[in-house]
């Protein structure tokens, strides 16, 4: 019941087909998703519907906006997560990646903080609230501008980097347009050839189930792979803030370097 509970969940699909599919995958829910596309009653699970924790993600960026820095935090319940020591805790963590720039987790574990190590306060903070609290991930990102985003009350942050000086609003646009529109990569080259391959053999699938002739599949398929770059890769994705255009038309000279998207 539980893994047909959380495949409706990614889905959207009924329980009768849920079931029916995860029979057909022997359990596997990622193999049930894929079934339940091809048969087209359900569409790809998105990376946030398959990350469920409770946690806040801090994003910050330097004075100078060429370098940002984002931080995900964990604990058991939102009560936690809305409680005033933890959000103490968790800007005072940022500060500390944002002056010392510790190149994994285990070197800011052992850095100095509040007259102990950042892993002892941390431990500390999870004996007094009477939770567990954890450090998940944290990412430094550099560029000739770098802006960051919060999202829903910080359960979504971006880093974005440009290559071009001085494009502060703008980056900042595109970061936000990030975190709302979750692409999976930046650009098509980055999507690998298995995943494209992947989606060729749902979308030929449910073109046959649709009674289209085998000599135009094809041709719909081109298209339909088109429309999953507009879907999954930043560039090519209508721009929330006007969507007769792509993002790759708003740039203004400038390049998109690398992001980083956190979500919980």
């Amino acid at each position: 019941m539980e893994k047909i509970k959380k495949l409706r969940t990614q889905t959207g699909a009924g329980m009768v087909d849920c079931k029916k599919a995860l029979d057909e995958a022997n359990g596997d829910i990622e193999k049930a998703t894929e079934i339940l596309r091809k048969k087209g009653i359900a569409k790809a699970a998105k990376r946030g519907e398959r990350e469920a924790a409770e946690g806040v993600i801090k994003a910050a960026v330097s004075d100078d906006k060429r370098e940002g820095y984002i931080l995900e935090i964990n604990a058991e319940t939102d009560f936690v997560v809305r409680n005033e020591k933890f959000q103490d805790f968790s800007d005072k963590v940022l500060q500390i990646i944002k002056d010392k720039k510790p190149s994994n987790l285990d070197e800011l574990f052992s850095l100095e903080m509040d007259g102990a190590t950042v892993k002892e306060t941390l431990d500390n903070l999870s004996g007094t609230i009477g939770e567990k609290i954890n450090i998940s991930r944290f990412d430094i990102l550099s560029g000739a501008t770098v802006a960051n985003y919060s999202h829903s009350n910080g359960r979504i942050g971006v880093l974005l980097s440009l290559d071009s000086a001085s494009k502060n609003e703008l980056a900042y646009d595109l970061a936000m347009h990030t975190a709302a529109a979750d692409p999976r990569y930046l650009k098509p080259e980055d999507v690998g050839i298995e995943e494209i391959n992947k989606e060729k053999e749902i979308y030929r699938e449910q073109l046959k189930k649709e009674g289209k002739p085998e000599q135009i599949i094809d041709k719909i398929l081109a298209g339909k792979i088109n429309k999953f770059y507009e879907e999954v890769c930043l560039l090519n994705q209508e721009y929330i803030k006007d969507d007769k255009k792509k993002v790759l038309e708003i740039l203004e000279g400038a390049n998109i370097e690398k992001y980083i998207r956190y979500s919980l």
